[in-house]
This record gives structure tokens, sequence and C-alpha cells, in this order.
């Protein structure tokens, strides 16, 4: 399938995912040698796999990874408990394979892709294993204006779309979601307060480990960037231009692409879990394809969480971001699959159906 050029054409072509190719993977695992559902919840995740490749045979396939990094100018109020240079080196350490999320991406055998969506710092030249599609150099900062103009928020849109599209096109048959950016926690869960309603309060959540006083100031920053820039609640576009990340919009993106080429996304933490309820509320069909992986320890997170309808597959107490969660979970994901592909049938294996 040809893959949308543009955010209006990418929510057109996304669409439900597929039920009858979900009943029918329900079906066969109940032929399984095993008491009727007795898999539980990994046969509700091979069902939903099903639905959204459309197909009731689907095989565990090519993982990848997106990890997407930028700045944020509202990190200039204080809000981390780490300087901004941190996005640009993480990438570096992503690149070279030596963080969390290679580790844990090379026990899930799945590819980690490292995107600059626009670090504040440059990148030293040459760093070939990092893709770079920088919309700018880091975000406004929101306490002051807008975190970015809304034709930015959509050429990240855009951009991210396009990279599920060519990792689809390439094989991909599982898409995880990963971030980096010193203070997206910050835009994250302005994010979150807009579109949800939620007082911020409750949203926000101590990020890399801010102190009592740090996490007061991370407050009142996002109080008065939100009445300063009013974001429009039933606009997730207007959302994300006032107050959100470049990063933020990429995955989102990133999430949109998926759905359309009908490939299952998997959801990481807190700022994945934004950037994945942006992308239904910019287009609601693609929930069916977003399988969240964890629940984060961050406040807000259990808000997204409730707002997409997911219930996570994993509880670890996580809450370093990078796509950690969605690696592991992914795991869960191949191993759903392959119940699905590989267990025996009653009647194949001559053993005696109770029929329940």
């Amino acid at each position: 399938m040809t893959a949308p050029t543009t955010l209006a054409a990418l929510v057109a072509a996304i669409e439900e995912p597929d039920a009858g190719a979900a009943a029918e993977a329900q079906r066969r695992l109940d032929t399984k040698t095993k008491p009727r559902r007795s898999l539980g919840r990994l046969e509700d995740l091979a069902c939903q796999i099903a639905g959204v490749r459309r197909t009731p045979a689907p095989l565990p396939g090519r993982k990848v990874i997106v990890v997407m990094g930028a700045d944020h100018g509202v990190a200039e109020e204080g809000v981390s408990a780490y300087p901004r240079e941190v996005t640009a080196q993480m990438l570096l350490n992503f690149a070279r394979g030596g963080a969390a999320i290679n580790v844990l991406a090379r026990h899930a055998g799945a590819e980690v892709v490292v995107i600059d969506m626009g670090v504040a710092v440059p990148l030293p030249a040459p760093a070939p294993d990092i893709r770079v599609e920088r919309i700018g150099a880091g975000t406004g900062n929101f306490a002051r204006g807008p975190a970015m103009s809304r034709a930015e928020a959509v050429r990240a849109l855009e951009t991210g779309a396009r990279i599920a599209a060519e990792l689809a096109a390439g094989g991909a048959t599982l898409i995880g979601l990963g971030d980096m950016g010193i203070g997206n926690t910050t835009a994250s869960s302005a994010v979150v307060a807009a579109l949800t309603g939620a007082p911020v309060e409750e949203v926000v959540g101590r990020g890399t480990g801010v102190d009592d006083a740090g996490l007061a100031r991370k407050i009142d920053v996002i109080r008065r960037g939100l009445a300063l820039n009013r974001p429009d609640p039933q606009d997730a576009v207007d959302v994300l231009a006032k107050v959100g990340g470049f990063e933020i919009a990429g995955l989102a993106g990133v999430a949109l692409g998926a759905a359309a080429a009908r490939v299952p996304v998997v959801v990481d933490g807190f700022i994945c879990g934004t950037a994945a309820l942006v992308a239904a509320r910019i287009a609601p069909r693609c929930r069916g394809a977003l399988i969240a992986s964890h629940r984060s320890v961050e406040a807000g997170h259990r808000l997204v969480l409730q707002a997409l309808g997911s219930k996570p597959l994993l509880d670890l107490d996580l809450r370093l971001g990078e796509g950690t969660g969605a690696a592991l979970a992914m795991g869960l994901c191949d191993a759903a699959l392959r119940v699905l592909a590989e267990m025996a049938t009653f009647t194949a294996a001559g053993v005696s159906d109770s029929g329940a």
C-alpha cells in the first residue's frame, strides 16, 4: 500500500483492526492443547496483533524500536535534575549501543533506530548511526510562548509517519516507541493536562528525580504555560504546538504511520504514552494498534493509560524511558504469536478436548 504523504491523508488511511482476523485467531487458540482462555492476556495479545496485521496467523518478524530525541526550551526553568547537554550525549550513547535500551533491545532481538528530532547541542560529525530529522534546535520555552509553530508540529508528525512507513516497507512487523529529551516529562505533563483536563498536580511527577522544590517548580511552570498558551483540548495538534516537544510529535507520527501500515505499536512509558494519546486524539482508529508495554511510576502515566483505555502488560516500577519497557514487552508479543503458530491442537496431539 502507498504511504500517505500528508497528515490528513494519514488519518484517512488508518483502519480499525480486522475483527474477523482477531476472532479467527481466538478460535484457533481455542483448539490448542490447553483449557480455553488459560493463557489469558497472551491470547488477547495474539488476537490484537492478528487484528492489526489483518491475518489470523501472524508470525513474529522484524522488531524495531524508534528512539527519538529532542530538547525542550522549558528546561530553562530549572525543571530537570540534568543539564540539556545530556540529550545529545545520550543519543550518541544509543548509537554506540551502550544504553539500557540497547541492552534490552538486543535481548528482545529488536533493532534500535536513533533519530535526532531537534537536540539543542549539535551532535559531533559524523554520527552515521543517528538519523537527523531536525525540526529545530529544541523547542521554545512554553512558559514564555508556544513551544513550536503549528507547521512545525505537523512537520514532526509527518516525519514520524514517514519513518514508520519506511520501516513497514522494509519488513518491520512490530514497532516500539522510545524517547530521550531533558525536560520532556514537563512537556508531556503539560500535554496530558491539556488533553485530559486533569489538575496539573495530579499529572506531574519527579521525572529524572527532582526534589520537592523542583517538583513544585514544575507544577508552577506548567500552570503558567497552560494559562499563557491556552492550548485547545479539542485540537491535539494545537496542544502539541503550544506545549509539546519535537520528539513527542515525532513519536505520535510514528504511531499514526505504523497504524496506517497495519503494524502494531508497542508504547513505552509516560512520554511515549503521551505521544500515543496525541495520536489517538488525532486519529481515534489508531487506538487498536497500540500496545501498552508497562505502567510507569510517573504520576501522569496512570491518566494516560486511562485516557487510552489501555491495560499495560508489565508493572516493573520503570521510569527510564528510552523504549526500555517496549523492548521488554516485545518478548511477550513474540511469545503470544509463537503460541498461536506452534502449539499443537487437540486433534494433532491426540489429546481429548473437554470443550471448556
